[in-house]
């Protein structure tokens, strides 16, 4: 069950507002299994051309979905948001499916999507003073190298930290600037 964080800046949170943006998201619902409680946190906001940018993060056991998307008109960006969240839980299933098919079975996979979400955000640094001005703790869940960039291109980072499932060392995978990804191991 969705439990719903809905935060305006520039903007008052209508009840109109509130209803249509929880009757969108929760058929993202169906995707999930039975029994997963998620908190949706969704964030709009207005810009002086009168364009609108929601965002919506939805934090779970193994996964975070997030997608943001700037139009217009505030109910189209609603709907937008909600199609290209269906099409990552889509392509998460379908790639952990494919992963898991063979050792463990189907159900395993999609029980993935009930363990503790990982999020990890970097802390930005002031170059000049180098104060640190955000710290955010997070368990680490073993996985492979493809979990993990998956895990990375769905939260919208450029890099992401897990506990390799082969070898439990800290590993931290990463975008390049020409499109490919990096993996760096500890030792």
């Amino acid at each position: 069950m969705l439990q719903y964080n809905i935060r305006g800046e520039n903007i008052d949170v209508t009840p109109a507002i509130r209803e249509h943006i929880e009757r969108k998201v929760e058929k993202v619902e169906r995707y999930f299994p039975e029994g997963t409680n998620a908190t949706a946190n969704v964030n709009v906001r207005t810009y002086n051309n009168a364009q609108t940018k929601v965002e919506v993060t939805i934090p779970m056991k193994n996964l975070t979905l997030r997608a943001e998307e700037r139009h217009n008109d505030l109910y189209a960006a609603v709907d937008l948001i909600v199609d290209k969240l269906e099409r990552q839980i889509r392509k998460y299933k379908t790639r952990v499916n494919r992963k898991f098919r063979d050792r463990d079975g189907i159900g395993v996979a999609f029980a993935a999507l009930e363990n503790e979400a990982q999020q990890q955000r970097i802390a930005e640094e002031d170059e000049e003073d180098l104060t640190i001005v955000r710290t955010k703790q997070f368990d680490l869940k073993p996985m492979d190298e493809e979990e993990a960039v998956l895990q990375m291109n769905m939260l919208g980072h450029n890099f992401y930290v897990f506990t390799d499932a082969d070898s439990n060392g800290t590993n931290i995978v990463y975008k390049r600037k020409d499109g490919t990804y990096g993996l760096i191991e500890t030792s």
